[in-house]
This record gives C-alpha cells, structure tokens and sequence, in this order.
C-alpha cells in the first residue's frame, strides 16, 4: 500500500494538555455522530490530542497520513492474489468503518481529489463506505467517528480543503499554547528540569515572533519536545537546540545563524 496506517487501542490515556474545550467538544461530536475538522500548524498537538481522546473513548484508533499518492483503494481496500486466489482486503478506512473505530485521517488537503469523494457517504447521515470494487456499502458500527485534519498555512495556501467539503465537518482551531502552557506541556512529556522547560517555552516564543526570517514553518512543540528530551539525557542545551530546533527549521545558513543567536539568549 502507499499510504500510512497504524491501528491502536491504548491501555492507558496519553498525555495531553487541553487548552480550551476541544476534549468537551470532542465527546459531544463523537456522541451526535459528527464529523470533526482539526485545523492548525505541524506540531501544535493535533495528532495527540486525537490518540488522547480515542483511548479516553475507549475506542480503536485508526490513522491515515495522507499524502498525494493516497488514493480511494488504498483506503477502502483491494483485491489481492494469495495463494492462487483472489481476496478482497479491506483498507484502513472499511477496517474502521467495521469495526467502529474512530478513523484520524492526517493532512486530508495531501490527499488525491477521489479521497474526498470517498469520505462524502462518510461524513453525512450516511455513514457509509462504498466499496465500487465489490458493490458493496458498508455502514459504520456503533463507535465511529470520522477525524481529520489539515495545515491551513501550508505552502502559503496552495492546498486548501473546498468549502463544500469542509462544510460537512464541525471543527477545532488549534495554535501553538503560549509559554505557560507549553511549559506545562514539555514537563507533562519529558519530566525534565522546570527551569530548562519554561527557557524552551520562551525560546519558541521568540522565535515564532521572527517574522522578518521568513521562516516556511513556526518552530512546533514537538520540536521542543525532542529539544527537552535530548537536553534531559546529557547533551549541552545550546547543541540540543541546534539539532532539534534550528535545523530542522532551515537549510539557510544566514538565518540559522539568526536562529542561533536567540538560543544562546535562552541558553
């Protein structure tokens, strides 16, 4: 298949830090069957927020990273030749749909225009796939929910959902949590030192205030993330966020040098 998929039922919740009501909302979408849009930048929590609320639903999870080669049969299934014979195999759109999971499909605007199509039946009283290869619909069991999301601002735009399609959802904005919050987040994650947590929080701060870098993306809470866990095992401050933070952000030298700077005010 050319597309991403993992299925999970956790035993336990993971760790996520509401900010609004987006975990209330959530409940009350999955409960009047509703289909949810999940709007903000790489890295602001959308995708844990989601494996939060599926284990605190207590239903399987099941995931879609998107991309332009994500076509309609990869993710309502195919037949395929085992053994001398010819079986029909579900993707991870039907597994969901049957098994009444709740279905996180990641960055929908990367996917091809038939993908749309086939999430229609799915996001209306419907709720259904339609299976064109084995003229067969399918209705969603009890449990089912319908989640995606995408990056409004990414390439400045150029991939946006249509209207008609983001009218069949409710949505969630999200945005990068101010530095309080984003404190509490890296200490929730990491366990690591409350003064190196709330220095990164402000760190990110900064940087995302830099807009005369033209950065082609803000630096993300996973970043800091990845920065508190490497500070955390031993490595100096200043190097871990040169690794985890300022190039991953740019291949400019110019303005990772500016990067730098910032993080040596922080460090």
């Amino acid at each position: 298949m050319t597309i991403s998929a993992a299925i999970a039922l956790a035993p336990s919740v993971p760790y996520y830090r509401p900010v609004h009501d987006e975990c209330s909302i959530f409940e009350h979408a999955h409960r009047q069957r509703l289909p949810l849009l999940l709007k903000g930048p790489t890295g602001c929590g959308k995708s844990r927020f989601v494996e939060a609320m599926a284990a605190r639903l207590r239903r399987p999870l099941v995931t879609v990273a998107c991309h332009d080669e994500t076509s309609a049969i990869d993710l309502g299934g195919r037949y395929l030749v085992r053994g001398g014979e010819t079986v029909w195999q579900d993707g991870p759109v039907t597994r969901a749909v049957r098994e009444g999971a709740i279905l996180y499909l990641d960055e929908i605007a990367e996917a091809r225009p038939d993908v749309i199509v086939v999430l229609h039946p799915l996001s209306d009283h419907r709720r259904r796939v339609v299976l064109e290869g084995r003229d067969e619909e399918v209705e969603a069991a009890d449990g089912f929910m319908l989640v995606v999301s995408f990056n409004p601002g990414y390439q400045r735009g150029l991939k946006e959902l249509k209207p008609s399609t983001r009218q069949r959802f409710v949505a969630l904005s999200f945005e990068y949590p101010g530095p309080d919050v984003e404190t509490e987040i890296l200490l929730g994650e990491v366990q690591g030192d409350a003064k190196v947590a709330k220095r990164l929080a402000s760190l990110a701060a900064k940087l995302r205030r830099l807009d005369a870098l033209g950065l082609a993306e803000l630096p993300s809470t996973r970043l800091l993330v990845d920065a508190a866990k490497l500070i955390r095992s031993g490595v100096d401050p200043r190097r871990a966020c040169d690794v985890a933070i300022v190039q991953p952000l740019t291949d400019d030298a110019a303005i990772a040098a500016a990067l730098r700077e910032v993080v040596a005010l922080a460090f």
